[in-house]
C-alpha cells in the first residue's frame, strides 16, 4: 500500500514538474518582426522585419517572405513568427495569433478564395455557402 502512494506521489510530482517547464516566450522588442525557426530542435527567432507598427502588418511580412520562398520552389506551406510577446500562425486557413506555440490561438484572419488574406467579418460567404434555413 504504502508502495502506490508513494509512487502516486512520485508520478504527480512529475507531471508538476513538467507543467512548471519553462514555456517558450516570444521576443517584446518593440516593433520587430521575427520568423520563428527550429534548424537543429531548438528554437530560433530570426529578424525578418523592423519598425513594424501592428501585428497585422508582421503577418503580412510573414506571409510575403512564405510566398517569395514557395516561388523559389520551398516547400514549407506554414510558417510561425513572432512579434512584442505573440506567436503568429500562418497556414492555409490564414493567420492566428497566440501567448505560446503549443497554447490557444486567436484566429485573426481568413484566406480568401482567392489566397488573399481578411478580417473573417469582412468575407462574403453567401455566395460560397448557400442559406440553409427554412425557406416559408
Amino acid at each position: 500500500m504504502t508502495v502506490r502512494i508513494a509512487g502516486a506521489l512520485g508520478v504527480a510530482s512529475l507531471l508538476t514538474l513538467g507543467a512548471c517547464a519553462e514555456q517558450v516566450q516570444a521576443p517584446m522588442d518593440q516593433g520587430v518582426c521575427y520568423t520563428v525557426t527550429r534548424p537543429d530542435g531548438e528554437i530560433q527567432f530570426n529578424v525578418l522585419a523592423r519598425n513594424q507598427p501592428q501585428i497585422e502588418i508582421c503577418a503580412a511580412r510573414l506571409e510575403e517572405n512564405r510566398l517569395r520562398f514557395l516561388r523559389m520552389g520551398g516547400t514549407n506551406r506554414d510558417i510561425v513568427g513572432a512579434y512584442q510577446g505573440k506567436f503568429i500562425f500562418i497556414d492555409q486557413r490564414g493567420v492566428a495569433f497566440g501567448d505560446s506555440l503549443e497554447g490557444a490561438r486567436f484566429f485573426a484572419l481568413a484566406r480568401t478564395g482567392d489566397g488573399r488574406l481578411a478580417v473573417p467579418g469582412a468575407i462574403d460567404f453567401s455566395e460560397v455557402i448557400p442559406d440553409r434555413a427554412p425557406s416559408n
